[in-house]
């Protein structure tokens, strides 16, 4: 009977420890690659690149240099028409962050934010003091606007997968409505099981 006991003892501990999860703090900055689908290595990658690429091009510099300032940018909407859930929202912030740390362009708010900007700014009117309260018609207008699209193709044989994802990005101005630039990053990845 006690070595019965000792026995259910023993597999109890086993499957609690078994069942145990551990968590380890990682460098934001490692890849990491568990599921083989789209991550933020990925979406750091191609920001980090396509701005970059953007930022280089003959035609952003023409554009540039034309205006006598730094041009601004505003980004707009990225569609997410691969099979994926990707947060585009995290994807948007990550070109944001890639243009507002360039020092070759400004950015300005996109419309979620400047909404809400626009809202406070409302409300100072009738509540703050009138020499410290924001002024309307004071807002910078975007000279350009990037916007664009996320692809995929996925090839699928036996426990083998190559899934290609595709970004393309349109730099547009947004008075005349001319293309500036037009880039697209591809990554690919292929996943074994």
């Amino acid at each position: 009977m006690k070595s019965m006991r000792i026995l259910q003892f023993l597999f109890f501990a086993t499957l609690l420890f078994s069942c145990a999860r551990t968590v380890t703090r990682v460098d934001p900055n490692e890849q990491y690659d568990l599921s083989g689908r789209w991550n933020d290595t990925d979406s750091r990658q191609v920001a980090d690149k396509m701005i970059s690429d953007l930022l280089n091009s003959g035609s952003f510099k023409e554009y540039a240099s034309t205006r006598g300032k730094k041009p601004v940018i505003i980004v707009g909407q990225i569609r997410n028409r691969t099979t994926e859930h990707i947060d585009a929202n995290n994807y948007i912030k990550k070109f944001e962050m890639a243009i507002f740390n360039s020092s070759i362009a400004e950015l300005v708010e996109s419309d979620e934010f400047r909404d809400k900007l626009r809202n406070e700014r409302a409300q100072q009117q009738d509540f703050a003091d009138p020499a410290t309260m924001a002024q309307w018609g004071k807002e910078t207008g975007a000279d350009l606007i990037l916007f664009g699209e996320m692809t995929s193709e996925t090839d699928v044989y036996n426990n083998r997968k190559v899934v290609n994802y595709v970004t393309t990005l349109f730099l547009t101005n947004m008075e005349t409505n001319k293309r500036i630039w037009y880039g697209q990053h591809e990554i690919k990845k292929y996943v074994r099981n």
